[in-house]
């Protein structure tokens, strides 16, 4: 019987892959007059699949000094735009952005229908109106952003105290005091959003409470960034040949359930009367009634799980791998870093703590974080787009159902934008009304449009104060493993891009700021 089902599925995907070899020889036949960007030849059937490599950004940035800044592939099945410049990047948002706000969503966030109630990779509509407009009016907006602030101060001081008592550890068994500096920030982001959606922390670096959710987590972030050949194929979804789905069914299922526990929890809390005096954001997802206008009246009680789900996948891993990448190219520029922590000593002073509302008085902090951002966008293709209808795009025709990659990674580097752009000087900002809110297209790492990330306001607030709070707490050394030389920019691609060797540096308290 087994041998019978084996044959079954040879036999189904031999005919599948046939059909596909006809239909590629066909479409070569008769191909359109009307004209695409220009871009590599492909195979019969893959494509171009096998331009993008495991480091498609990479990829496809050298792709764009033969080809220009928009570039055409055929990835499998799917017809696949990439724009590479600021010039071709203004052209999308400003005058094609209602053409190509929806999304591509990829085979893996298919898995518990997270796709169908989330923000980031649902369709565009009725729903993720909703969704935008909650989180724009009530949990990301100014003012609640502001009463936020006590929480924030909390989770960034356990995370200075954490790292100093597992460097002490460390000295104590013999070691050098060296620290993961990426585990203590992914404990603080994760913290700073379990905060904003449940009123409670959730991690810390010893406990049990919250494990689970955490690595599973981790490993939904891991299936969800690692290539899949269904996502190209479709007629191979059923398939699942690289087992991607199957492992992202079971890990998706372990957080839906959490997740789910948070929000019965709070369910059950409210009908029993408990009022609360501060509402967090899950309250307000749980209250919301409609207003008339879109003709839904509440969120389900499964959409609500993903929500939360999507705040902790949005929140935590893109803000400790941005501070992460700030702190690596600090520790390489002996100079700017040094000139970051004079400015925060000269601004703040040696009695108290650096608090959100210095940022604005600490320009070098901001153009450290500006050129992180620059050389590492945390998403550097942000997320797929794709086209509602047929559109004339700066001469080009793009069909509809055409999936649109912006390479925020190679926008970064584009040397008609930067000078001298592989390099890490903070000082290119200064002086200059650079930002990444989505009006500059040279630096869009939250992407620009309808679609930009509605948290990129929060997550300015929480990389400065963070990345801040390291310096001024402590003196940061490299082990004697490494040396300038050898601290690398090399990458590890997920559904994030972090360090391909997570950063290890020793922390020194310095003894001289007295912090009341």
């Amino acid at each position: 019987m087994e041998s019978y089902w084996c044959l079954l599925t040879w036999c189904g995907f031999s005919i599948s892959v046939a059909l596909l070899l006809l239909l590629s020889w066909t479409k070569v036949r008769k191909s359109p007059t009307k004209q695409r960007p220009p871009g590599p030849a492909g195979w019969p059937v893959i494509g171009n699949m096998l331009d993008l490599g495991t480091m498609p950004h990479q990829n496809l940035y050298k792709l764009r000094f033969k080809y220009g800044p928009v570039l055409w592939l055929e990835l499998g099945s799917v017809n696949t735009m990439v724009v590479q410049s600021a010039k071709a990047a203004e052209e999308l948002f400003k005058n094609h952005d209602p053409t190509f706000c929806d999304r591509k969503c990829p085979d893996a966030l298919t898995s518990w229908s997270y796709n169908q109630g989330s923000l980031a990779i649902g369709n565009y509509g009725q729903y993720w109106r909703i969704l935008r407009r909650l989180c724009s009016a009530e949990l990301l907006v100014s003012k609640r952003v502001n009463e936020t602030v006590a929480l924030r101060r909390k989770c960034i001081d356990n995370m200075t105290r954490w790292i100093e008592e597992d460097s002490m550890a460390s000295r104590a068994c013999g070691g050098s005091g060296e620290v993961e500096i990426c585990r203590f920030l992914f404990l603080m982001a994760f913290n700073v959003v379990g905060n904003l959606m449940l009123s409670r922390d959730l991690l810390e670096p010893r406990s049990e409470e919250g494990r689970e959710f955490y690595d599973a987590m981790n490993k939904i972030m891991e299936w969800a960034g690692k290539p899949n050949v269904a996502d190209f194929l479709p007629f191979l979804k059923w398939l699942d040949p690289a087992g991607i789905k199957k492992n992202m069914d079971r890990d998706m299922g372990r957080a839906m359930k959490i997740a789910s526990d948070f929000v019965k929890e709070r369910i059950r809390q409210k009908g029993s009367g408990i009022e609360k005096v501060n509402k967090d954001f899950l309250d307000v997802v749980l209250e919301y009634k409609g207003d008339g206008k879109e003709g839904q009246d509440k969120i389900s009680e499964r959409n609500a799980t993903i929500i939360v789900l999507e705040m902790f996948f949005a929140g935590s891993e893109t803000t400790s791998s941005t501070i992460e990448w700030a702190m690596a190219e600090l520790l390489r520029m002996p100079y700017s870093m040094r000139k970051v922590k004079d400015e925060i000593d000269q601004v703040v002073g040696p009695n108290r703590k650096v608090e959100e509302g210095d940022i604005d008085a600490l320009p070098y902090l901001q153009a450290v974080t500006k050129e992180t951002l620059r050389l590492h966008p945390v998403i550097p293709l942000l997320l797929p787009r794709n086209s509602l209808q047929d559109s004339n795009y700066m001469g080009y025709h793009i069909p509809k159902n055409t999936q649109v990659f912006v390479n925020a990674w190679a926008i970064g580097r584009d040397p008609e934008s930067w000078d001298d752009p592989l390099s890490f000087k903070p000082e290119r900002f200064l002086g200059k009304n650079i930002e990444y809110k989505g009006q500059h297209f040279e630096l869009i790492p939250f992407g620009s449009g309808r679609r930009i990330c509605v948290g990129f306001a929060l997550a300015h607030r929480v990389v400065h104060l963070a990345l801040a709070t390291l310096l001024q707490s402590f003196d940061w050394e490299l082990s004697n493993s490494d040396t300038l030389g050898t601290l690398d920019r090399d990458e590890r691609m997920g559904i994030t891009v972090r360090k391909l060797v997570p950063l290890k540096a020793i922390p020194k308290n310095r003894n001289f700021i007295k912090i009341k």
